[in-house]
């Protein structure tokens, strides 16, 4: 019996999955023949539109055939998974830009796989079966074929939502989730599949459709946006932890059962396609990134052995704590060079970048930007050089003939300096990216600078230390225009986890002043609380098992926390060696105030905190230690 169906019938391209008893799961195989399929019709004047369907009535497709995958991959052969992903993922993109009608009818279940082959089309039909998942992350991977894309769309925080716990969604949920776009009752379709096939348009659905009832997401998007709205994995199961609504108890149960790496990438992957850059070839890459390492890297082979070879249900997942380190999503995002995912749509990785400052954050980022198979050519005064990075003799040398040039110097006046000197050899078109931390009248005129020689311009100042700058999970807050944006946002995705726009040229350094004041007031408040709860007597843990799960949850509680100890791994566990140097900190609230005075705004903590860091640093030997070395300097401290 032939797996699937593939036919000419009438004016309509015929596909139908022929496989009822296995819920008509996708083999290789079959992606292959359907993509053959939709190549030999794209240009056939005799096919006016795709239409697909499947036997059976339980299942339009619940998924890819995974059983090659475990066994290759367990005999250590990944290439084939690699390959069998690459070539899936082709075929869902072609399917999304298809420019005839694909008129999907999705009955049963249809998940993982058969979203990928049912949900990107044009017309997609659901009925009184239609059971609609994405449930990867139950198997150690990530909502892929393309269901991210779905997912980051989907009103509010509900894709979040839905990749991190499975969740089946009926008719009106699809719709409501934009997975699908047409209920009509089941027994209608081969009347409607017989007219299509006879050259009737798919604008016949319209004649067939009921209303699908009410979307029980649409009732619960509230209450979801409320848990889900966190920028980590973390976040969501913080709020949800905190919380004795029934809600939150059956979404951590269902949680519990799902791979706590897949989850947490799932959540920064959409979070990452969010956005004026969104595509489906965006989304697509970054699934193959996680995809690709699944199998030797993450979970997938647990994952499958639990729930498919041995069926006992009790995988042994990474980080099983559900406490997923940056680092290691960043490890399965991060981007594959040479064997990268190619599908239609921008390639940057013959990008010529010239970095200028190879210091302790330059340096990784540009070596980042260089294992990506971009060309990169640095500078820096010092003669500091980075991995893969080929050196110039100046600064002039290096941006000649570069498209994007990078800066990453110490202060304003150094960036004015360095452009006065690039701005008039650097070739017209070519994008100024200063990641620079300083002062927002520097970034304004370096702009206006750039703009005046024909130049793109981005002021773009990073959060995330030199930890982030060498794992590539730094966030990037950006200024400048639109169309900057979008030219920079490919090497945003190589050096970090997250870029998001703020405006116009300076938006970016005023981003960034304001966010580092939060962060230098509250880590004071944090130090100053741990330190009262050493003189009243409560235990350090004590206190953070309290205080992160409560109302003084802060990042420099919960992610960053001053004690020793205490909280995930900090550079207090190192003798506060710096993740961020205190003197950074300073100068940072230093431009701060700054800003602040200029613009006539009132900043009392942000002047106090710039008053406290400031002695640190310069009467107290804060030199050279982290930001949240402030904790023994309050600890050893009376009230005076």
């Amino acid at each position: 019996m032939t797996d699937v169906l593939i036919r000419k019938a009438g004016t309509s391209g015929r596909i139908t999955l022929n496989r009822p008893d296995a819920l008509n799961a996708a083999t290789y195989e079959m992606c292959l023949k359907i993509e053959a399929a939709f190549d030999r019709w794209q240009d056939d004047p005799e096919v006016s539109c795709i239409v697909i369907d499947a036997e059976g009535t339980r299942a339009f497709c619940a998924g890819g055939d995974i059983a090659q995958l475990y066994e290759t991959g367990r005999a250590g052969n990944f290439a084939y998974g690699q390959r069998f992903w690459a070539d899936e993922y082709r075929l869902n993109a072609k399917i999304f830009n298809y420019p005839k009608p694909v008129v999907s009818f999705l009955q049963g279940f249809t998940m993982g796989g058969g979203v990928g082959i049912g949900c990107h089309g044009s017309h997609r039909v659901v009925g009184e079966s239609s059971q609609i998942a994405m449930p990867e992350c139950g198997i150690g991977l990530i909502p892929d074929v393309g269901g991210s894309l779905m997912l980051a769309l989907a009103p509010g925080r509900l894709g979040e939502y839905l990749g991190t716990t499975c969740y089946r969604m009926d008719a009106a949920d699809a719709i409501y989730a934009g997975f699908a776009d047409t209920f009509i009752p089941e027994a209608h379709w081969p009347e409607i599949i017989e007219t299509l096939e006879t050259g009737g348009s798919p604008d016949i659905l319209t004649d067939y459709a009921k209303a699908p009832g009410d979307a029980a997401l649409q009732g619960q998007q509230d209450v979801i946006n409320s848990f889900f709205g966190g920028d980590r994995l973390a976040d969501i199961l913080t709020l949800l932890r905190q919380s004795d609504d029934p809600f939150a108890i059956a979404t951590l149960k269902a949680m519990a059962r799902n791979a706590p790496l897949s989850m947490a990438a799932t959540v920064e992957v959409l979070h990452r396609l969010r956005g004026p850059s969104i595509s489906i070839a965006k989304a697509l890459d970054l699934e193959y990134r996680f995809t690709s390492r699944a199998m030797e890297h993450g979970d997938l082979l647990e994952g499958i052995r639990a729930a498919i070879i041995d069926k006992d249900r009790t995988p042994s997942w990474q980080f099983a704590d559900q406490n997923v380190p940056v680092i290691a999503v960043s490890k399965m995002l991060m981007p594959l060079k040479e064997n990268a995912l190619h599908l239609e749509g921008k390639q940057m990785a013959q990008t010529t970048v010239a970095v200028i400052g190879l210091g302790n954050m330059g340096a990784p980022m540009a070596s980042n930007l260089a294992q990506a198979g971009m060309n990169v050519v640095g500078y820096d005064a010092a003669g500091t050089t980075a991995q893969g990075v080929r050196s110039a003799h100046s600064a002039v040398e290096a941006v000649r003939g570069a498209d994007v040039v990078l800066t990453m110097l110490p202060n304003g006046a150094i960036l004015r300096a360095v452009a006065d000197d690039i701005i008039p050899e650097m070739k017209t078109g070519a994008l100024f990216l200063d990641c620079s931390t300083v002062d927002v009248e520097s970034a304004r005129h370096v702009a206006a600078q750039a703009a005046e020689h024909g130049l793109g311009f981005v002021d773009a100042p990073v959060s995330g230390g030199i930890g982030g700058a060498a794992a590539g999970t730094l966030t990037f807050m950006a200024g400048g225009t639109v169309v900057d944006f979008e030219t920079a946002s490919p090497l945003f995705e190589i050096m970090g986890q997250k870029a998001v726009h703020c405006g116009d040229p300076g938006a970016g350094q005023a981003a960034k002043i304001c966010n580092n004041m939060i962060l230098g007031a509250t880590m004071i408040a944090t130090c100053e609380a741990f330190a009262l709860a050493d003189k009243l007597g409560l235990d350090r843990q004590k206190m953070f098992d309290v205080v992160s799960t409560s109302s003084g949850y802060s990042w420099s509680m919960n992610a960053y926390c001053p004690a020793p100890g205490v909280g995930p791994q900090s550079p207090a566990d190192n003798d506060y060696t710096p993740g961020f140097a205190a003197e950074l900190m300073l100068k940072d609230l230093g431009l701060s105030q700054q800003a602040a005075e200029a613009v006539d705004a009132d900043t009392p903590m942000g002047e106090l905190a710039l008053e406290l860091y400031r002695q640190f640093v310069e009467e107290e030997n804060g030199t050279g230690k982290d930001f949240s070395a402030m904790l023994p300097r309050l600890a050893a401290r009376g009230r005076s």
